[in-house]
């Protein structure tokens, strides 16, 4: 191939993977908020990992985004490798419709396309139409870079003899898919050049689909890349998404004569059934596993055996990953770091009331511990946001990850005034001060009201529920308030009648203080669902 003509086909790769991306951004960015709720939910059974799986592939236009993110997920715990298997699934089959949008015959249109999204971009005037905007330019680039392909290997028309080799070599078709998809690592863009080489009469279509069927396993390489480093269960999810495509792969390849007289009797351009080619393979492995999930599973538990431990300290969802695969996701990962976060909070609060409950000194350190752990996961979250505010995100979802990086301030700042809370214990301890059966009634009164507050914020910015947000706004920090100048006008009444020692009534009024400033933290807190719940309209 002359230079010119392979830089003009590098270059029409170039363009339809750009294309891809701005289309992927403008899709994102139109879902807003709803794309972070959709990565983040649970995949209760297989059909729904499936449909949930083709949703995100749909809109981030990439499969291999779609698996990073799912291996990310299984590392973290928050997703079974049962559950991951039918997001693959899902994934798979999302991939399929870019090969059904570059078979339509648009190409012609696509400079127009490009010159309408730029008038949308640049004139636009809500965000909206700049996102359609962005949208028209990558779907023009798309068609664009076809066009480039298809015009760079034109002076191949006379040498159709060499790609004889790939009809009558089906296996060295799928060898050839399966290696240029790995290196390139974006099957879109093989399968992209496959449609472009057939289109221009290179490829006949018993070439053609032995590679697409090789692109299939090639993907699956960004997955087993992804796991790397990570623990067992992440290594079983990327083990699942090789071994369900390359199982689907030889099936297919035995039937290879049926399946090509099938696709023949789909439609009459070959680059449709090219594109149908890929989706009924996809969609057809699905539904084959589908019934076995469970079975399959099994399988790959025994090929790759045994379970991770669980992390204990340290972050457990930020995985650098979701970063570039899905902004989205990445989020999503900080409200559950921030979960993880508050339920360190909560077990100090807990520790503290054991403290001077049950007069328990081995809380001190336990709480000491605790607070230098909340310490690294803040400037862990908050080095993980900016990462993530240095990529392209809607302007939905910078409200969510702003709202996300003031809570995390305000959970370390409940930690810090646990510390304070256990500090005073062992001043109480080490002077062998005691406090009367009223205080310690009191304190314990202070005390739930307070912990049940910081409990109910943690609940809202999870469930992102604004009722219980509400609660702790409009009701548990009037009543957290009311308390601590109630008991503190008690307890200066106690000391003024000599019922208290002095030096263990100053630490109870500095009890009272620590614990109403914790209830400001957890009201704090609950706004972030408020803020949340306004994107959503």
């Amino acid at each position: 191939m002359p230079l010119s003509n392979a830089l003009q086909v590098l270059g029409g790769v170039g363009l339809f993977l750009f294309g891809i991306k701005l289309m992927s951004d403008a899709l994102q960015d139109l879902a807003g908020d709803r794309m972070r709720q959709l990565v983040g939910s649970l995949t209760s059974t297989p059909v729904r990992g499936v449909l949930i799986g083709t949703l995100v592939t749909v809109l981030i236009q990439s499969s291999s985004g779609t698996t990073i993110m799912t291996v990310s997920f299984v590392h973290a715990g928050l997703m079974t490798l049962k559950q991951a298997v039918g997001v693959i699934m899902g994934a798979n089959i999302g991939t399929t419709v870019i090969a059904q949008v570059i078979a339509f015959k648009i190409k012609n249109f696509a400079l127009p396309v490009i010159g309408i999204g730029m008038l949308f971009a640049v004139f636009g005037k809500s965000k909206r139409q700049k996102y359609i905007g962005n949208g028209l330019v990558g779907f023009g680039l798309l068609f664009l870079g076809m066009q480039t392909m298809e015009g760079a290997m034109d002076f191949l028309q006379g040498r159709k003899d060499l790609f004889m080799m790939f009809s009558r070599s089906p296996l060295l078709g799928v060898l050839v898919g399966t290696l240029v998809t790995m290196v390139v690592q974006a099957s879109s863009a093989t399968i992209g050049l496959t449609i472009a080489m057939a289109s221009q009469g290179l490829l006949s279509l018993d070439a053609a689909v032995p590679i697409l069927l090789g692109d299939n396993i090639g993907t699956t390489i960004t997955a087993v890349i992804a796991s790397l480093g990570s623990n067992r269960s992440a290594k079983q999810a990327a083990a699942a998404h090789v071994m369900f495509n390359v199982i689907g792969v030889v099936i297919f390849m035995t039937i290879l004569p049926i399946f090509k007289t099938v696709i023949s009797m789909t439609s009459s351009d070959i680059a449709r059934q090219l594109a149908n080619a890929h989706t009924l393979f996809n969609v057809t492995n699905t539904l084959i596993f589908l019934p076995f999930t469970s079975v399959f599973v099994k399988l790959i538990q025994a090929i790759v055996p045994g379970k991770s431990s669980a992390i204990n300290v340290g972050p457990q969802f930020l995985d650098p990953k979701l970063v570039t695969a899905s902004p989205a996701a990445a989020i999503d990962a900080i409200k559950k770091e921030i979960s993880h976060m508050g339920a360190i909070a909560l077990s100090m609060l807990q520790d503290v009331k054991n403290a001077f409950v049950n007069d328990d000194p081995k809380m001190i350190d336990q709480v000491n511990e605790s607070e230098k752990i909340l310490n690294e996961l803040t400037h862990a979250i908050a080095k993980y946001s900016a990462e993530i505010w240095q990529e392209s995100i809607s302007s939905e979802l910078s409200v969510v990850l702003s709202a996300y990086v003031n809570g995390i301030s305000d959970i370390e700042r409940v930690g810090d005034h646990c510390q304070n809370l256990i500090e005073l214990y062992d001043y109480k301890v080490e002077h062998r001060l005691t406090f009367s059966p009223v205080a310690m009634q009191e304190f314990q009164d202070m005390f739930n009201t307070v912990f049940r507050s910081v409990t109910l914020s943690l609940e809202s910015v999870a469930e992102e529920d604004v009722s219980k947000a509400h609660e702790v706004i409009d009701v548990l920090e009037v009543e957290v308030d009311r308390k601590e100048k109630t008991l503190r006008k008690s307890h200066i009444r106690r000391l003024n009648r000599g019922e208290c020692n002095p030096s263990a009534g100053v630490i109870f009024i500095d009890i009272l203080s620590n614990l109403e400033r914790i209830g400001d933290h957890a009201h704090n807190l609950s706004f972030i669902a408020l803020d949340i719940a306004k994107t959503h309209r």
